[in-house]
């Protein structure tokens, strides 16, 4: 008995150290909904909280539209490079074109950002979309700046009005896709945009955060 009380308390330890070092971004809460940073870039996505058995979540619905919703945020991607997202994509964009900027929309999509200079522009940033058209894997520079890589991590033609949970490396992404070590992050957004192709769109976002493995 001895034995085995030693034993779980060393699972427990060694559990809780795990749990530690995931890092939380959103919680989806009313008092966090308010501080969050709205970017807007034509009109503005509604946004709705929600929550369901595995916790918060917060519902987008764009039509024409786009904004974000985003945090000044200090990821140490030494410790934990991994993020991890779980969405949904209730309606999605199927038939355009996303490399092009007259298609370049996307129900669903998560920012990593990193301050490489003094203004926004000079920024670099992954966008880490669930698209609508192309496979999971594609990636190709933002037809409006080569600073920013779409990078699909889901995709409708496999997922549609499914919850789906993902997992990426953005220490190593930003290495492959941007050339640059990066061993901190600057900031984290969400965003459903239909600005472009003035379809409609509803998508879901519920945990997003960062791991070591």
């Amino acid at each position: 008995m001895k034995f085995f009380l030693i034993l779980l308390g060393c699972l427990l330890l060694i559990t809780k150290s795990l749990l530690a070092e995931n890092v939380n971004v959103f919680d989806f809460t009313n008092d966090e909904f308010s501080t969050l940073k709205v970017k807007k870039v034509k009109g503005e996505t509604s946004w709705t909280l929600g929550s369901n058995e595995n916790g918060n979540f917060i519902r987008a619905e764009a039509e024409g539209v786009g904004s974000g919703l985003g945090k000044e945020i200090k990821i140490d991607l030494n410790k934990t490079p991994f993020i991890n997202i779980t969405w949904k994509v209730e309606k999605d964009l199927s038939g355009i074109i996303e490399t092009s900027k007259k298609g370049h929309d996307y129900a669903a999509r998560v920012f990593v950002i990193k301050k490489t200079g003094s203004t926004p522009l000079s920024n670099r940033a992954i966008n880490y979309v669930f698209s609508s058209n192309n496979d999971v894997g594609k990636n190709w520079p933002s037809p409006y700046t080569k600073k920013s890589i779409d990078y699909v991590l889901s995709t409708t033609k496999d997922n549609k009005n499914t919850w789906v949970t993902v997992k990426a490396n953005v220490k190593k992404d930003f290495e492959k896709l941007h050339e640059i070590d990066v061993t901190e992050i600057s900031g984290i957004a969400i965003m459903t945009d239909t600005d472009n192709s003035k379809l409609k769109a509803i998508s879901y976002y519920q945990d997003i955060y960062f791991s070591a493995e």
